[in-house]
């Protein structure tokens, strides 16, 4: 039986029943709590997601993506050997020591910028071993054992993931956008070809032939 983690007060742990994604996708439909941290089996890689409850149009609310990815980072800066770095990619990709080790994802019944939506779910996939015997089949990708982690476990690692989202989540609510970016630029890797930077929202800038284009986080938003 899989342990269930143990959480800080107005989260909720919630075991998944097959897919973590499929789990946490039909206990939003559902109406579950904001807060709702669905999980998988913690005894290999680690899958999970959270379930948050948006009271802010989309446009506001996706910044939930580099709140959950900075928290993650904090994290595993908390638990693996100081000389591991961890970066994220706009996107949501999670860069370990410069290698792609998992992905951060956005899940909206909807992608309309201006609308609040009923449901927010972010989504964390996270390699700790290895896929397959030939490593140079993919090497642009690792996993965490493989980058000097082996005492780093999925359980502890989801408990710490919440606990460290939880803290940049009160101080984004707080007002504190301006620390959110400065924590988040100081961790990013790749923002993809042509990108500036960012704006206030965390929308990519990308130079183009007319001049300065914004790409929002709104446009990450998968729909079932």
């Amino acid at each position: 039986m899989t342990p269930t983690p143990s959480l800080p007060p107005l989260f909720t742990a919630l075991a998944a029943e097959g897919p973590v994604v499929d789990t946490a996708i039909g206990a939003a439909r559902a109406g579950c709590d904001g807060g709702t941290v669905v999980y998988g089996p913690t005894g290999g890689d680690l899958s999970a997601a959270i379930v948050f409850a948006p009271e802010e149009p989309l446009a506001d609310c996706a910044l939930a993506l580099p709140v959950c990815g900075v928290g993650l980072q904090n994290a595993l800066g908390a638990l693996a050997p100081p000389e591991v770095a961890v970066e994220l990619g706009w996107d949501g990709t999670i860069f370990v020591n410069g290698g792609r080790c998992g992905a951060l994802k956005l899940i909206g019944p909807a992608t309309d910028a201006d609308v609040v939506p009923d449901w927010l779910i972010v989504t964390l996939d996270l390699a700790f071993l290895p896929k397959g015997d030939d490593a140079g089949a993919a090497p642009d990708r690792t996993a965490l054992y493989a980058e000097g982690c082996g005492e780093v476990e999925p359980l502890p690692l989801l408990e710490a993931w919440v606990r460290h989202t939880l803290v940049w989540l009160n101080r984004w609510q707080d007002g504190e956008l301006r620390a959110l970016h400065r924590e988040w630029e100081g961790l990013v890797r790749d923002m993809g070809d042509g990108a500036l930077g960012v704006d206030e929202r965390f929308s990519k800038l990308v130079k183009t032939d007319a001049g300065t284009s914004a790409v929002p986080l709104t446009s990450l938003v998968r729909t079932p």
